[in-house]
């Protein structure tokens, strides 16, 4: 029983030293496990935001460029009937946001979806527009049109879309 005692007094201090530094080296190989994964995670911010921002640089960029007023005065020429210059309105439309397309990845749904929703108003706008006019008028008389409309609203489809995208931005820097 003596000798049962003897190793029980050098085995119990021994168990409990073992059971703190097991405990300790535990939670310190947990701290360094999160203090990476949070590097990680910063790391990745740091690469992905300089993208992100490009992305929505580029997507303000394509909202000005089919802005009606900059469109008209991009596209239009003098001699143009009004059907060919509503198709070189809803062409130029269509390849500026052919070419944006792949900016959606880094962009949030709801950003997304507004620029859809500008895209789309802005098509509305010049076809019920060009509904109002016969197809051989001149290109002269969409336009007017065109920019009265632009006139007559609140807030033109681009530029909803470009202030969303401003805070937007403004959220994320």
């Amino acid at each position: 029983m003596e000798t049962f005692a003897e190793i029980l007094k050098i085995t119990l201090p021994a168990l409990i030293v073992f059971l703190t530094a097991w405990i300790i080296i535990r939670n310190m190989i947990r701290n360094d496990q999160e203090k990476r994964r949070q590097e990680v995670i910063l790391q990745g911010n740091r690469n992905i935001t300089p993208i992100k921002l490009q992305a929505y640089e580029r997507i303000v960029l394509f909202l000005e460029r089919i802005s009606l007023e900059s469109l008209l005065m991009r596209v239009s020429t003098p001699d143009m009937t009004a059907a060919q210059l509503q198709s070189a309105l809803l062409t130029a439309i269509r390849s500026e946001f052919e070419h944006n397309l792949s900016q959606q990845i880094y962009m949030s749904p709801q950003a997304w979806e507004v620029v859809r929703n500008a895209r789309s108003n802005t098509i509305k706008m010049i076809n019920n527009e060009a509904e109002r006019i016969k197809g051989d008028a001149p290109g002269i008389e969409l336009s007017r049109l065109l920019l009265g409309k632009v006139m007559e609203i609140e807030h033109e489809p681009t530029r909803t879309a470009i202030d969303f995208i401003k805070g937007e931005v403004g959220r994320m820097i």
